[in-house]
């Protein structure tokens, strides 16, 4: 038997009446606000080919790691769910199979912000009314698929009804932007811009890193196997993602926040070890850490928002990682030091105020004993919102309760999905959205702010802040 799919209007506000009742006040003022997706990595194919999704298997399961990682903790192998291998080899090509494989295990979502995304999804954008269960995997999958030939489910369609203002996908540095050249030349208003993601070049571990720096120079006729030369190139490529691409902030998902300040001919001398493609795990540690202080000075003068993504060990399972590449669940959050590892950068360019530095965590542990205190001094640092394995009702509430008392509101830059599921964009900034509500509502009915300040509060959580720490 079926269960109904209902999505409940007070859901994740406060139980407390009066907090709820300032809730849901506060919800009503913004929850019509055009998103603004900063960062994230849809495919900028889809918009500027715009053709129709082709199935719901590629659309939910296949590229969203969130879905099949969950999957594969029970057991369902990614060749099931049709993750291509890298190898070329054999995986499931029939998308039936793979969407009942979900459907007939949804349960295993019960609680988590990936059901909160689908349910979401499936209710607001197709219209379904019943849970995803084994006797109607066949009918949703119909309906869905029915939907998709649709013109007004294409995606830019669906850009436009989702009220998606600016979406920010990720590329790295020796990508052509051939799919955004062709969204600006297509006269289409929606506004897909890059952000640029330095790791392939600047990560002495990543796969190909010698080969990646010989591309570099082919690409920017620089020569990459000079420092000087080197960090030519980067900054070209910066001004070309900006150009090109519409860039408007850095990326870089360091394993660490180690950062370093070295003079120039200890630099000079570590790029040439590195660069030779034998780098040290301590080498590479201390290059990606130059590496970052580099890119805030490329920052003061090119004006781009730099984003830090320390403390995941990606790709952990190798057997996972050496059979399907990069980015397939596997990344798992460490334990991070900021105030000593940030400390050189910052002790060089933290008092900037041109300059904003975005720093994430995946260690909740450093809210307030490390990132609030650091924020709510220097004037280049913000604190981005939760991030991935935190990207959600608890994780939202734990960071606004332990970082506003120390940082404010202010020194933080709303919200922003990072995700690959499309889909999923509106239901991520919803449940944004009513959680702030509800740590605002609260607020409001403590008496520790009025009513009026936390619809100005809440319109700047929501919209205002994101827009200006991204220049956007």
């Amino acid at each position: 038997m079926t269960a109904p799919l209902t999505l409940h209007p007070d859901r994740l506000f406060p139980a407390d009446p009066a907090s709820r009742d300032a809730a849901r006040t506060l919800y009503k003022s913004i929850a019509g606000l055009p998103i603004v997706s900063p960062h994230g990595h849809t495919n900028p194919a889809w918009f500027a080919d715009n053709e129709p999704f082709p199935d719901p298997a590629s659309l939910f399961i296949v590229p969203d790691h969130y879905v099949f990682r969950m999957l594969y903790s029970q057991g369902i192998a990614p060749e099931e769910l049709g993750v291509p291998r890298i190898d070329g080899g054999a995986t499931e090509s029939d998308k039936r199979k793979i969407w009942r494989l979900l459907a007939s295990n949804f349960h295993l979502f019960r609680g988590t912000p990936s059901r909160m995304w689908l349910t979401h999804a499936f209710h607001d954008v197709f219209g379904i009314k019943e849970l995803p269960c084994a006797e109607n995997a066949d009918k949703l999958f119909d309906h869905i698929a029915e939907c998709l030939e649709r013109p007004e489910f294409r995606p830019r369609a669906l850009y436009e009804r989702f009220n998606i203002e600016v979406m920010a996908t990720t590329e790295s540095p020796l990508d052509d932007l051939r799919h955004h050249k062709k969204i600006k030349a297509s006269g289409w208003k929606g506004r897909v811009v890059t952000a640029y993601r330095p790791d392939p070049v600047v990560d002495p571990h990543f796969t190909n890193f010698v080969g990646n720096l010989a591309e570099l120079g082919k690409i920017t006729g620089k020569d990459t196997k000079s420092w000087a030369g080197y960090l030519d190139a980067l900054f070209e490529r910066r001004r070309y993602f900006i150009e090109n691409g519409g860039c408007t902030s850095t990326d870089h998902g360091h394993p660490t926040a180690f950062t370093a300040d070295l003079p120039k001919a200890e630099a000079e001398a570590l790029f040439a070890r590195v660069s030779k493609g034998n780098a040290t795990p301590e080498d590479a540690e201390l290059f990606r850490g130059q590496m970052l202080t580099e890119m805030a000075r490329m920052s003061l003068d090119d004006g781009l928002t730099m984003q830090i993504h320390p403390g995941s060990f990606r790709d952990y399972n190798p057997v996972v990682f050496n059979k399907f590449g990069k980015d397939k669940g596997c990344d798992i959050p460490t334990q991070t030091d900021y105030v000593h590892a940030l400390k050189p950068l910052l002790d060089r360019f933290g008092n900037e105020r041109k300059l904003t530095i975005i720093l994430f965590t995946l260690d909740e542990t450093s809210y307030s004993r490390e990132l609030a205190p650091l924020a709510g001094h220097f004037p280049a640092l913000k604190l981005g919102p939760s991030w991935w394995f935190h990207d959600s009702p608890e994780g939202m509430r734990r960071f606004r309760e332990q970082v506003t008392e120390t940082a404010g509101f202010y020194n933080t830059v709303g919200f922003n999905d990072d995700t690959r599921a499309f889909l999923s964009i509106p239901a991520r900034h919803d449940v944004a959205r009513r959680i702030d509500c509800g740590f605002l509502g609260r607020l409001v009915a403590e008496h520790r702010l009025d009513i009026d300040e936390a619809l100005e509060v809440a319109q700047d959580l929501a919209y205002r802040l994101v827009k200006a720490a991204y220049k956007l």
